[in-house]
């Protein structure tokens, strides 16, 4: 979830995507609660900017996101940010401000970390 004007966001929840499947019924309650203007979408690219195989998916996710809630999609480059989210992590830890870190976390925490550097992209008017 972010805040455009501030340019801000902070990680919320993961969703299950089970064998391709969204959770469509936690996306509906997500998409219900926060009545979101927009959708920022990562998409996984190569080290080079280039399309992986996972990359449809992403792609077809956005697209279906689009059909279902009637919503701008956005796509945003997903590249480094687990990595940066993980770094992120071990900082907090290091400092005595959270526990082991499981996946979900990283996943959380790069998820606001593509939106924020999404909005650092755009030119709002």
């Amino acid at each position: 979830m972010g805040n455009s004007i501030l340019r801000t966001s902070q990680p919320l929840q993961t969703i299950a995507n089970a064998s391709g499947t969204p959770d469509w019924i936690s996306i509906d309650e997500a998409v219900a609660e926060w009545a979101p203007c927009g959708l920022v979408i990562g998409i996984p690219l190569t080290l080079d900017g280039l399309e992986q195989s996972i990359t449809p998916h992403a792609r077809g996710f956005m697209k279906a996101l689009r059909k279902r809630y009637k919503i701008t999609t956005y796509a945003a480059d997903e590249r480094f940010s687990s990595m940066q989210a993980q770094q992120e992590l071990q900082k907090m830890r290091a400092r005595g401000q959270r526990g082991k870190t499981r996946k979900p976390d990283v996943d959380k925490l790069a998820a606001a970390l593509i939106l924020e550097r999404w909005f650092t992209e755009q030119s709002f008017e």
